[in-house]
């Protein structure tokens, strides 16, 4: 009896995801802290209105917002900015960066905050340093990859996040300690398909259940990353 190739049968139906099929690049970093993230898009819509008339006659468009939610588990460190921090320079002050130093512990679980490379003469005395806060991260962007055990691929594109808020919070009730940040953004690319090709071999088998070694998660990196 020939062999039958299953999963050929389902590479022209319809195909879902779940939660622990997704995986989250930051900047190009792959990040498995990331325990969900979720974002909203808003745009301000007003009707128009005219004499002798109760019902608008029609909806003028303005600006458009995006913003979100993106929740981290906490291990032993903030992995934002052990992940972003090495590569993620912007202009500080001097003598910001002294007293941040100063105020902080030698055995802090990220890097202290320190001076990078370029010269002070550009921006009088502000230099490139390393953030020492999420929100002083420059713009990046975010991409989620999905990889179901049939092999679908699928991806979308958060580009230009800024961090605004970052929180967190431990109780003696708590099992697990989570890191909550908001932020907005400037695009998202929505999910789309990737095309599907079943595995003819372990190789190709073996890349495609591990997105770090191929597969979208590995090829894209945005122009807009750090």
């Amino acid at each position: 009896m020939p062999a039958t190739n299953f999963s050929a049968e389902y590479s022209k139906t319809y195909n879902s995801f779940s939660g622990v099929d997704i995986h989250a690049t930051f900047a190009g970093v792959v990040i498995g802290e990331i325990q969900g993230i979720s974002f909203t898009v808003s745009r301000e819509k007003a009707p128009i209105y005219t004499m002798g008339r109760a019902d608008p006659r029609a909806f003028c468009r303005g600006k458009r917002g995006i913003a979100g939610t993106v929740i981290f588990t906490v291990f032993d460190r903030q992995i934002l900015l052990e992940a972003l921090g090495a590569q993620a320079y912007f202009w500080a002050d001097t003598e910001e960066i002294r007293a941040s130093t100063q105020r902080r512990s030698a055995g802090a679980a990220h890097p202290e905050p320190q001076a990078g490379r370029g010269s002070a003469d550009r921006l009088g005395s502000a230099v490139p340093a390393t953030p020492w806060y999420e929100d002083q991260i420059p713009p990046f962007s975010i991409v989620l990859v999905g990889i179901n055990e049939y092999g679908h691929q699928m991806e979308m594109q958060i580009r230009g996040v800024e961090i605004l808020n970052s929180g967190q919070g431990i109780s003696v009730d708590d099992l697990m300690i989570d890191q909550q940040m908001t932020f907005i953004c400037t695009d998202i690319i929505p999910w789309r398909a990737q095309r599907f090709e079943a595995p003819t071999s372990p190789q190709q088998i073996t890349s495609v259940a591990n997105p770090t070694l191929a597969g979208p998660a590995a090829s894209y990196g945005a122009a807009e990353d750090l």
